[in-house]
């Protein structure tokens, strides 16, 4: 697992050319990428997805992008969510996005790895992993009352990991030379 600073003005491209290698070493050409951001916009330590999946849906990328802040992907339909993509697209490659508690120490940092994460862990939640690639955002401190940390987190924490983010993202898919479409 690789930390990235939000705050730091490298972190965008480093993050980038980090996730285009991840991208490059474990996806075969004909599979399709899903961005899959997860979370909710009714407590604003859990909005990182929807916010970092509406900014990416008004670019101009070649890959599937689920979970905005019109239709958030959350505990309610995950499920839903990943029967759709299963039953749509043929081995899809699923870039997985979701915030998570973590250290102070950690607060505003990026996370990168392969493998896929599990969402709803910090607020004692059973769903299923998901991904081949997981990116989180450490929004705040992990403390046993989680639920009411993800309702008081700063807003302007979870704005600067998602601008890093989506930056960082753009640049990997528009350095990726084939991408097949998904649409």
């Amino acid at each position: 697992m690789k930390y990235y600073d939000a705050n730091d003005i490298q972190t965008p491209l480093l993050f980038g050319q980090d996730l285009l290698s991840l991208i490059n070493t474990h996806r075969k050409l004909s599979q399709p990428i899903v961005i899959l951001c997860i979370g909710t916009d009714r407590a604003t330590g859990d909005c990182l997805g929807p916010l970092l999946g509406s900014y990416l849906a008004s670019q101009n990328t070649n890959a599937l992008i689920l979970g905005s802040l019109i239709e958030p992907v959350h505990a309610v339909n995950l499920d839903s969510i990943l029967e759709y993509i299963y039953n749509t697209y043929e081995d899809p490659f699923i870039i997985a996005i979701d915030a998570c508690l973590g250290t102070k120490e950690h607060i505003g940092y990026i996370t990168l790895e392969t493998g896929g994460l599990c969402p709803g862990e910090s607020t004692n939640k059973s769903l299923p992993c998901v991904g081949n690639i997981a990116i989180t955002g450490i929004v705040n401190r992990a403390v046993s009352s989680n639920f009411f940390v993800l309702q008081s987190t700063r807003l302007h924490t979870v704005i600067t990991l998602s601008n890093a983010i989506s930056k960082g993202i753009c640049f990997a898919l528009e350095k990726m030379s084939t991408l097949p479409q998904v649409f």
